[in-house]
């Protein structure tokens, strides 16, 4: 029997931008990976790129899943999805200046490990681990944080946070 089955084309996705209180609640775990998912993915992957970025997590769009998106690459060659990802290893420690799609036109400079082990779910449901170094396990770990309610704005220093608030502020003018 042959079914014509719809697909339905990838979408770009509205972003979420600082203070939305979407930003700081901690995302649900995905417990079976549907074709939702997936479209969700490719929707984020189509609204990542659009918008310039390097990595996207669910709640940036609207979706409190634990799900996170990256291409480090330029050229769509390291493209990887993660769901419900965490850092099993992480080693090394450095500043890097990172930026983020919820915070428009802002930049800071952050210290993390430079060094991790991911363990996540791919999209058809299995496990992966993945070692990552220098600016991968840095998006990664951006990527995490934004799953967990986290910002790179709350791993700032009391005077760069007040420097952003500054930056913010002028930006809505």
């Amino acid at each position: 029997m042959n079914q014509n089955l719809e697909i339905e084309p990838a979408r770009l996705l509205g972003i979420r931008v600082y203070p939305d209180p979407i930003l700081k609640q901690v995302c649900e775990p995905v417990t079976e990976v549907t074709d939702e998912i997936r479209t969700l993915i490719q929707n984020m992957f189509l609204t990542m790129y659009e918008n310039g970025g390097v990595g996207l997590a669910a709640n940036q769009v609207g979706v409190t899943k634990r799900i996170f998106v990256m291409d480090t690459s330029n050229s769509g060659a390291k493209r990887q999805a993660f769901i419900n990802p965490e850092i099993i290893e992480s080693s090394d420690i450095e500043r890097y200046k990172e930026g983020c799609l919820s915070f428009p036109g802002i930049f800071a400079y952050v210290k993390r490990p430079t060094k991790i082990k991911i363990r996540a779910l791919n999209e058809n449901g299995e496990v992966f681990e993945l070692y990552l170094q220098g600016l991968d396990a840095v998006c990664a770990q951006h990527e995490i944080g934004h799953t967990i309610g986290e910002t790179f704005y709350d791993q700032l220093s009391p005077l760069q946070k007040n420097l952003i608030k500054k930056k913010i502020s002028k930006l809505k003018k």
